[in-house]
């Protein structure tokens, strides 16, 4: 099978727009599709010279809003816009549309005629904005009636057996003569992994002005290419990958698929969106995963799996780290190695002797990190909304334990020699200071203490900055990823990570 191609669409409101931004990836891209639904209406007009402009094979396509998109006008008037971009074909075929999107139900002879006398493709496509889509075998061969015609099915998810679906459903084609979407964040592994679905190419768009597609989980061309390694993407590459809810943000893939990249290994690591484990475990296992990361809130659910466990997991009673082992996986938790490492690099310090911590949470990081301030001689005192799940871990290792309140302010204080926040609040938060991102709202920083969030996505969350502010020293949880990360590395891959 073909590398699928790389297909960059295009939604500006002129041509100018739209060729700028062609020109911004041009590098990256096999095909450029003009979305001309988003064209101003005067610039609709001129899409027949689009393809001489840009220089490369281009797909027209027009959108319905129903199908996703923005033309409302009617398709009496749809029709003639594609008349206009058809007609008057060029002898020279790289100034026509190698391509045009014509959906499941639009049937116009006459353009169709056109597209089939100038060696225009006709992609055939099905779009469900609100459903997943089932049965893709047998809509793929109801839409392919011709030889000209590339049948798409595109389709919204509801969790991540739909995409599973999708990759069983892939298995059994013979040819890459096909487009399979699966569309918003759930879908993002059929957009990397586009060679295992034999997809003839996957969509892209450019973050900077992709209006109206970011509900769609559109990938940029050059992350696609340098942070996931498409164009090296082959039926021999091994899969690794990180799954969590709602994983909106995660370094993970740049780091491992870097690692790789440097020891030259036919690998590839995907983010998989998962509302529960078991979703994960069983998208993993069907499309040959070999190892996966795990992260909030699946790390104490990998337990009731039944997985072989190293010493640590069990101590912790949490896994991050979960590898392929024949018919099942063993459990790891590198998480506690990764905090240990980098908050001593932080501090300076040889250990936690003498040092009064916080514990800020009680999930699954922060039994990893309770762990590993125990063995660094640490005194502590667990912080948690839910009293019950902080004294349940608090006594594992005799640590003191407390709700998580304003009434809470004293024991924080005697606990406020290095505080360490474990919870997502103040994950991917922007903006002005808001009190719902920051777990301690009603702690007033003195300037002493030394606040260590696990959280890096902002890389100063709003806790970090109000503790800056006080004069505290603050360190947010990247190098905790890098450093777990690195370990994970090698449990993947039997290989150590070079940074």
């Amino acid at each position: 099978m073909n590398t699928p191609k790389i297909c960059l669409t295009l939604t500006g409101k002129t041509l100018a727009e739209d060729l700028a931004v062609l020109d911004r990836y041009r590098d990256y891209v096999d095909i450029a599709e003009l979305r001309a639904d988003f064209l101003d209406s005067d610039e609709r007009l001129r899409v027949r010279d689009f393809p001489e402009m840009a220089g490369i094979p281009c797909i027209l396509t027009l959108r319905r809003k129903i199908d996703g998109g923005c033309f409302i006008e009617g398709e009496a008037a749809r029709t003639i816009l594609f008349a206009r971009a058809l007609s008057f074909a060029a002898e020279d075929k790289r100034k026509n549309f190698h391509y045009v999107d014509f959906e499941e139900d639009f049937h116009i002879p006459s353009l169709q005629d056109a597209a089939l006398a100038f060696g225009t493709k006709i992609i055939r496509s099905v779009h469900d904005m609100k459903n997943p889509v089932s049965n893709i075998c047998e809509r793929l061969a109801a839409l392919k009636t011709t030889g000209y015609e590339i049948p798409k099915i595109a389709f919204m998810p509801h969790s991540l057996d739909d995409v599973k679906n999708l990759f069983e459903e892939a298995k059994k084609l013979n040819d890459n003569e096909h487009i399979l979407v699966a569309m918003g964040p759930l879908g993002v592994p059929s957009r990397i992994l586009g060679e295992r679905l034999k997809n003839f190419l996957t969509y892209t768009s450019a973050p900077e002005s992709a209006q109206g597609l970011p509900s769609l989980s559109h990938m940029d061309p050059r992350t696609l290419c340098e942070e996931y390694n498409f164009k090296s993407i082959n039926s021999e590459t091994e899969l690794f990958g990180i799954t969590g809810w709602p994983l909106t943000a995660t370094s993970s893939p740049a780091l491992h698929n870097g690692g790789y990249k440097k020891l030259g290994m036919n690998c590839a690591y995907i983010p998989m969106r998962a509302e529960k484990f078991t979703q994960a475990l069983s998208f993993a296992e069907a499309i040959g995963v070999k190892g996966m990361s795990v992260t909030i809130p699946h790390k104490e659910a990998v337990l009731d799996c039944g997985f072989k466990t190293d010493a640590d997991v069990d101590k912790i009673g949490a896994s991050n780290t979960i590898v392929r082992n024949g018919d099942t996986w063993n459990s790891y938790n590198t998480d506690a190695y990764g905090f240990a490492k980098s908050l001593l690099e932080f501090t300076g310090l040889k250990s936690l002797a003498g040092k009064k911590v916080a514990i800020i949470g009680a999930g699954g990081a922060a039994r990893a990190i309770a762990y590993a301030v125990k063995k660094l001689r640490g005194k502590a005192c667990v912080f948690n909304r839910t009293v019950e799940k902080a004294a349940e871990l608090a006594e594992k290792y005799h640590f003191k334990y407390s709700a998580l309140n304003a009434d809470a302010v004293s024991l924080l204080k005697k606990y406020s020699s290095i505080i360490i926040q474990t919870t997502s609040r103040g994950m991917n938060s922007s903006g002005p200071y808001n009190e719902k991102d920051d777990p301690i709202w009603f702690y007033n920083f003195s300037g002493k203490e030394i606040l260590f969030d696990i959280v890096y996505v902002p890389e100063v969350t709003p806790v970090m900055g109000r503790a800056a502010e006080a004069g505290c020293r603050v360190c947010n949880g990247y190098d905790m990823l890098r450093y777990q990360g690195y370990r994970q590395f090698e449990l993947f891959t039997g290989k150590k990570y070079e940074g």
